[in-house]
């Protein structure tokens, strides 16, 4: 149980991360600068977009590492 807890903190930590990392580097391409009038809802898409993305990347790097942990039963 104590295992599964500490799985689930780490898993929403990296979550967190990598959707903070991503709305960070949409809002370094400043998306606004690509409209004469920017959209009043450009802020809930970027965050949108940060979301997805964020998630995305996180999920691979889990389990990238999941699998690298799943190899000592190859050898086994």
């Amino acid at each position: 149980m104590q295992l599964t807890g500490i799985h689930a903190l780490i898993e929403i930590i990296v979550q967190l991360l990598f959707v903070w990392l991503a709305f960070s580097a949409i809002q370094g391409l400043h998306p606004e600068r690509f409209f004469k009038r920017p959209p009043r809802t450009l802020p809930l898409a970027i965050v949108l977009c940060a979301t997805a993305l964020g998630y995305l990347c996180a999920s691979f790097f889990l389990n990238i590492f999941n699998a690298i942990g799943n190899l000592q039963y190859l050898v086994r």
